[in-house]
């Protein structure tokens, strides 16, 4: 390229998408003076789901700005919690999350999840179809036009992502009112309808059950019961109030 050098500084939480040799706040990077700021944060290994606002000499711009000679820019992480607009809040999950997907349908956040991969193009096409913010570690995945809104996941680690994904986009949690199986809503269901679904010493031992209403899966405080309590109890604690 042979268009204008121009000087790019980066939030820190950012440059870990960037090459090694990058990273260091006004960097110049040469542009081709036609391409705007948005395809050049791109090109440079950053999603745009994870660029907040765009600085040129300080002041904010649109991503279609085109950066000429003699400005210098900013490019700052997305403003947590982050407000995503146009539709009710909720998630796509790609293949590899699947344990975080299970977190947050315990927390009662609506999350769907393909245990499957059907590839990238099929899980853009049903984020923006079902306005789902898609939730993955594929920075590929990211950057594909199609994407209703996105959202990289950060750690590789359940108990960090968790965090993660409930600091940037404070969903209202309801705990213990989604299926962890399938993402459908649970109810109270009476013993006895659904004694058919139980074994015997699951039958002699509790009393309390919740049904799922799309699959039909059957829930109990059994002896995994203490440790998704703690999951519930943390995360309520750390990130406020729940869902009426």
């Amino acid at each position: 390229m042979n268009g204008p050098q121009i000087p790019f500084s980066f939030a820190p939480e950012l440059r870990l998408f960037l090459p090694a040799d990058r990273r260091r706040p006004g960097t110049p990077v040469t542009t081709d003076g036609v391409s705007t700021l948005g395809h050049v944060v791109e090109s440079l290994g950053v999603p745009l789901t994870e660029a907040g606002r765009l600085l040129v000499d300080g002041k904010e711009v649109a991503r279609s700005h085109i950066p000429g000679p003699g400005e210098s820019v900013e490019v700052e992480a997305v403003t947590r919690p982050q407000e995503v607009p146009g539709a009710p809040l909720r998630f796509l999950l790609d293949v590899h999350l699947g344990t975080l997907a299970r977190r947050l349908r315990l927390l009662g956040v609506d999350a769907a999840y393909e245990s499957e991969d059907i590839g990238d193009p099929a899980l853009a096409a049903l984020s923006a179809a079902q306005r789902r913010v898609m939730l993955s570690r594929d920075r590929g995945l990211l950057r594909r036009r199609e994407l209703w809104a996105g959202a990289y996941v950060y750690s590789d680690r359940p108990d960090e992502q968790l965090r993660d994904v409930l600091g940037r986009f404070a969903p209202a949690l309801a705990p213990w009112t989604r299926c962890t199986a399938c993402n459908g809503p649970l109810q109270d269901a009476e013993k006895e309808a659904v004694r058919e679904h139980l074994e015997h010493g699951t039958r002699r031992t509790y009393d309390v059950f919740a049904q799922c209403v799309a699959c039909g899966r059957v829930y109990w405080r059994g002896a995994h019961h203490a440790k998704l309590q703690a999951i519930v109890e943390d995360a309520v604690r750390e990130f406020g109030t729940t869902a009426a």
